[in-house]
């Protein structure tokens, strides 16, 4: 996989349908992390073809600036799926990170890809694992799965919760994705959130909440992505350039926190280079190595979304 997409941030991860020029020319514009160009759902079945070049077209020849370049394909239970990946990488270049596979069941879906780009990046002269995958679990089989899904290949970046399918697949009585499943008396998603992220954790991966479907409300936007940012994903789905604009706020860490971690790990390392403690006191609070870890996460996410430490006094 792509060492260089692996460590860019994916606060807002942008969809933009293949099918259509007017979207694909505006996509580099907008300020999202990240950048999928999707054969999948938003392509009506006569077209998805005649997308594969146009999603082509548009890696080449588009402005894209460092976030990371996806394209969904289609689901393997589709006579769709070899054709986007023979088709897309074999033409798209190095500038194709990743490719995004929805509806993932079981982990041999995701080494049957990899066996398949292996193919295709020798065939076309990329180096072998140059393309990542992304793996979207949408189904309760591929929750059922998801531990074994996410160690299923080197080439995995990221696991991404797909709400909308899933909630289909499990029968779930709502007929939108939006804030008032948080508000339910019974919300599964609350497992589900914490299952797939402890088994992306647990393998490297990025986790990545999917779409929220009021796209012109963002203070609805803005409660949902808090959900998901206090369990710790990296990210979620964005279906305009506005909503874009508030995933990456939320997905950040505050300033005041960012701040925070560097003084914890300062402190720290004096605490355990000069005076030799493992534990010390930091204000109010007892800190020691596992405050440190924490506070490692916090810095490493502030960075990778490009914030600086606030300058300290004296």
């Amino acid at each position: 996989m792509s060492n260089r997409s692996r460590l860019l941030p994916r606060r807002s991860c942008l969809s933009t349908p293949g099918s259509s020029d007017r979207f694909l020319a505006k996509a580099p514009t907008a300020k999202a992390d990240f950048s999928f160009l999707d054969l999948e759902d938003s392509v009506a079945p006569n077209e998805k073809v005649a997308a594969r070049a146009r999603v082509v077209n548009a890696i080449r020849t588009l402005e894209w600036d460092e976030r990371v370049l996806c394209v969904r394909v289609n689901a393997w239970d589709t006579p769709w799926t070899y054709g986007d990946v023979i088709e897309v990488v074999g033409n798209a270049g190095e500038r194709l990170d990743e490719i995004m596979m929805p509806k993932v069941q079981r982990a041999s879906d995701v080494v049957a890809m990899d066996l398949l780009l292996t193919q295709v990046e020798r065939n076309c002269g990329l180096a072998t694992g140059h393309i990542g995958i992304e793996a979207q679990i949408e189904t309760a089989e591929g929750l059922i799965n998801v531990e074994e899904i996410c160690a299923a290949s080197p080439r995995l970046e990221s696991i991404v919760f797909g709400p909308a399918d899933f909630a289909a697949s499990i029968g779930m009585p709502v007929t939108t994705i939006d804030e008032t499943i948080h508000h339910a008396p019974s919300n599964p998603f609350t497992y589900v959130f914490a299952k797939i992220l402890m088994a992306g954790r647990a393998n490297g991966l990025h986790v990545i909440d999917g779409p929220f479907l009021k796209v012109r409300d963002l203070e609805a936007l803005r409660y949902a992505a808090q959900i998901t940012a206090s369990y710790g994903f990296d990210g979620k789905w964005a279906l305009t350039p506005d909503q874009a604009l508030v995933l990456n706020e939320v997905y950040s860490p505050s300033q005041e926190m960012f701040d925070k971690s560097f003084d914890i790990l300062d402190a720290y390392r004096v605490a355990t280079e000069k005076d030799h403690t493992g534990a010390l006191m930091f204000g109010d609070e007892m800190i020691d190595e596992a405050s440190a870890k924490i506070a490692s996460s916090f810095v490493t996410r502030g960075q990778r979304s490009g914030m600086r430490r606030s300058p300290t006094e004296g």
